[in-house]
């Protein structure tokens, strides 16, 4: 069921995603749904568990054996793909805390960041400094993704191109450390 409603809220947004439209979306009574999620909050939770999930399988594929600018460009597009194909389930892990180490959004929220780790260490980046570069990538990933899933870049200029010249700046940053 939460990857059902994973699916409707990609289609119709995650400020659209309702418990009587999911029930719809089945073909059953909206209380039967309560079988399964306690309710709007734990479905979210669940989508943002899933999302997370699914963000740090893409990531941690598309960087292995991959080190330096070419792990860099690879988490990059990886993650940039996934937003803007899922922008209503990666909306529902905006804002979720995880209840603790053993819940989902905690384990699958390590896993990416694992991911971007790994990133890190073809470059010459460590100690406190390591946070502040997961910081940065998250932002410009995060940032550039979220805008273009919601069709934000009007002017003309080519999307892919201000992309590669982003994840260009970046890797000449982390280099630069």
């Amino acid at each position: 069921m939460v990857g059902a409603g994973a699916a409707l809220a990609d289609e119709v947004g995650l400020t659209g995603l309702t418990m009587g439209l999911l029930a719809d979306r089945l073909g059953v009574r909206t209380p039967s749904l309560y079988k399964h999620v306690a309710g709007q909050d734990d479905l979210i939770r669940g989508i943002a568990a899933l999302a997370l999930h699914e963000t740090a399988e893409a990531v941690g594929g598309a960087v292995q054996g991959r080190a330096g600018s070419d792990a860099l460009a690879a988490a990059a597009h990886a993650f940039r793909t996934f937003v803007v194909e899922h922008p209503g389930r990666y909306a529902a892990t905006i804002g979720q805390e995880p209840a603790g180490p053993d819940d989902p959004l905690a384990e699958a929220g390590e896993r990416l960041l694992g991911a971007f780790t790994a990133v890190l260490r073809g470059y010459e980046i460590d100690g406190p400094a390591v946070n502040h570069a997961l910081r940065m990538l998250r932002t410009l990933c995060h940032g550039f993704a979220t805008l273009e899933a919601a069709h934000a870049f009007q002017w003309s200029t080519d999307i892919d191109q201000s992309f590669e010249w982003l994840v260009a700046f970046a890797d000449r940053g982390l280099r630069a450390m």
